[in-house]
């Protein structure tokens, strides 16, 4: 049967030049890592004037972030810190929230909040705004205009992100590629050199990623890739944990590509090889999912809804696209370099293929669910649009390899009387092979003759050699150009693998883009007035005492947080009348709501520090006008109760 190939050599290079530009496009248009939380709210508000100078400053986020000391910083308007740099943990049930004090006596004017954070999904966020006591004023304060994550550091972190999850999907994709569809190929040393390579692209970006980490979350400067204590502090957050955690599991994938392409190829019983086939693909199971789980640990998966079912999800999606675009990867380095490919190793892989596309169709429908939420976010938020050209560039990739499909059931439909084009192929390797053994032995027998006869000249013999080899190679070549199927099947595997790399782009874009319900969320909550911006106040109440005792005289300052029916996060601090701390032996605290004839109820604060007590989950049944009742015991014998009445919504 004779079959053409059809002239994708225009069309092919059309295609790379509009997936070049497509890949410019989306890297060089793309934000710096918004992440996956946002502040909603802000007490006091942005622009906000206030009359007295506010006792602390409270931020609202939507997700989970972690705090480090400078977290919060507030500037008087000479630009002087205005806080006292204690950041207090004010989360209470699904509200995240994190405040600082401010200093006693601040004089009027204009202050800034500037405040930096990293969210629970691992990108850096920032921002600064303003209020004003008694009036505004002019201010000195200049804050960077550098964003979060951006500037050479963000690019080169950016750039090992990128290589990580195609080293990744070479060296998994490959790997099962090898095992699955084509054993024969752990001997073929294109293949080798690829997975190898991948390996080391893979190690060497995440050992990137974490000297970039301190900078990249902080300072921003290069330099600080270096800094010990940075790198100290990276290890003992969650990503550091991943990513180190993906070190220790590339050791035993490093293990893994030895024996595959060592130990393995080595084997001539078939016993022997099956039984190794079995222990590699438990072992790289094992190992790919757990260098899968990295990511799905620290990214988005792990915050938002439903991270316990995210998480493998995640994870499934990772290994389906490593399976497709890994396997497609080393397919397109057998069909170009390697001397044959058998076509049952590509109807192998066109059924993994096809697995791992209905294996990324389902996982990818929940993720979109997941991150998108509604039709608006998906059409009206950078990452519901960058989620479109996604799907737009899948649906391009799998008719592409619907077409690879084609052409690999033309080789399995050629008729079994005639000579295969793999078989032909083969023969004609084997020529080849001992033309360039005939060229070797020419270059060892003109090497006797040239020792035994000084009118042989050695030179010449190694020239005429190496042009013998060049033939071989050439005729090779043109052979294996000739098959019109394998022909068609390289063409379309190689425009298959170019979106691909311009899809992995996409991806990786997408995982440093905030969600669009998480945009949504944090756009409605800003937008809206009064105090759904923040959603609760906490009821602060200050009580004078004297216990009548020595050192019996100070104040105590209540918060109930967020000050509504549920659970509330309780904090007592007890002062001098300085307004430095006094340590006490014990404080206890009672709520009553006398017209249901509710109480008193107890609470037993925790003593956190010298005059800081603090208790979670204090329960408020309903709203109402409720009496706190502030025991104090300054002594054995010397204490007082104080009360007072507060409305809780």
């Amino acid at each position: 049967m004779t079959t053409t190939a059809p002239r994708l050599g225009t069309a092919l290079a059309r295609l790379l030049i509009l997936a070049a530009a497509l890949l410019g496009t989306l890297l060089a248009g793309a934000a710096p890592a918004s992440a996956h939380a946002a502040l909603t709210g802000s007490d006091p508000k942005d622009g906000a004037v206030v009359a007295t100078a506010p006792k602390e400053v409270n931020l609202t986020f939507s997700e989970q972030v972690a705090m480090s000391a400078d977290s919060i910083r507030v500037l008087d308007p000479a630009g002087r810190r205005a806080d006292t740099g204690e950041i207090r943990d004010l989360c209470s049930g699904s509200i995240v929230r994190y405040g600082v004090e401010l200093r006693a006596g601040l004089p009027d004017g204009t202050y800034t909040v500037a405040w930096q954070t990293v969210s629970a999904d691992s990108h850096p966020i920032a921002g600064a705004f303003t209020f004003s006591i008694g009036a505004p004023s002019a201010t000195s304060v200049a804050l960077p205009d550098r964003e979060p994550g951006g500037g050479l550091v963000g690019a080169l972190y950016g750039i090992a992100r990128y290589l990580s999850y195609a080293g990744f999907a070479v060296l998994v994709g490959g790997g099962a590629f090898v095992l699955i569809c084509w054993p024969r190929g752990a001997g073929v040393r294109p293949v080798q050199r690829t997975v190898v390579r991948a390996w080391l692209v893979l190690t060497g970006a995440t050992l990137v990623m974490l000297l970039l980490r301190n900078p990249y979350t902080g300072s921003g400067e290069l330099s600080d890739a270096f800094d010990l204590a940075g790198l100290k502090s990276v290890l003992e957050t969650k990503t550091g944990a991943a990513l180190t955690s993906r070190l220790l599991l590339l050791g035993a994938a490093a293990l893994f590509v030895a024996v595959l392409f060592g130990a393995y190829t080595r084997r001539t019983d078939p016993k022997e090889k099956k039984d190794l086939v079995f222990g590699l693909g438990i072992g790289g199971t094992v190992v790919a999912t757990g260098i899968a789980g990295t990511w799905a640990l620290a990214e988005h998966a792990s915050t938002g809804i439903q991270p316990g079912i995210a998480m493998p999800v995640d994870i499934l999606h990772l290994l389906a696209v490593a399976a497709w675009l890994g396997g497609l990867t080393v397919l397109l380095i057998a069909l170009y370099r390697a001397p044959s490919v058998e076509r049952t190793a590509v109807e192998r892989f066109s059924k993994v293929a096809f697995t791992s596309v209905a294996v990324l169709a389902a996982t990818g429908l929940y993720q979109s669910w997941r991150q998108v939420g509604s039709w608006s976010a998906l059409t009206g938020t950078r990452y519901g649009q960058l989620l479109l050209v996604k799907i737009g560039l899948m649906g391009v990739l799998v008719g592409i390899a619907w077409i690879s499909r084609r052409w690999t059931q033309r080789l399995a439909d050629l008729p079994s009387a005639d000579l295969s084009s793999a078989e032909k192929e083969t023969e004609g390797v084997e020529a080849d092979e001992t033309s360039e053994a005939d060229a070797v032995s020419s270059v060892s027998e003109a090497e006797g003759a040239s020792e035994a006869s000084p009118d042989v000249d050695p030179e010449r013999a190694a020239q005429l050699a190496r042009q013998r080899a060049a033939v071989a190679t050439a005729r090779r070549k043109r052979e294996r150009d000739a098959d019109p199927e394998r022909s068609g099947l390289r063409r379309s595997v190689l425009t298959e693998a170019a979106v691909a790399v311009v899809l992995l782009a996409v991806t990786t874009v997408l995982t440093t883009t905030e969600p669009g319900r998480t945009e949504e969320e944090a756009g409605r909550s800003t937008s809206a007035s009064g105090p759904a911006a923040v959603p609760d106040r906490p009821v602060d109440v200050r009580l004078p005492f004297d216990t009548g005792g020595v050192d019996g005289k100070g104040v105590v300052r209540l918060s109930l947080d967020p000050g509504r029916t549920g659970a509330n996060g309780l904090h007592i601090y007890v002062e001098r009348p300085d307004g430095k701390p006094l340590d006490v032996p014990e404080v206890k605290v009672a709520l009553t709501l006398e017209a249901k004839d509710v109480g008193p109820l107890p609470v037993a604060p925790d003593r956190i520090q010298a005059g800081h007590w603090s208790a979670s989950g204090v329960q408020i049944p309903m709203p109402g006008e409720w009496r706190i009742q502030v025991t104090v015991r300054t002594s054995d014998i010397d204490q007082t109760t104080l009360d007072k009445n507060v409305k809780i919504g």
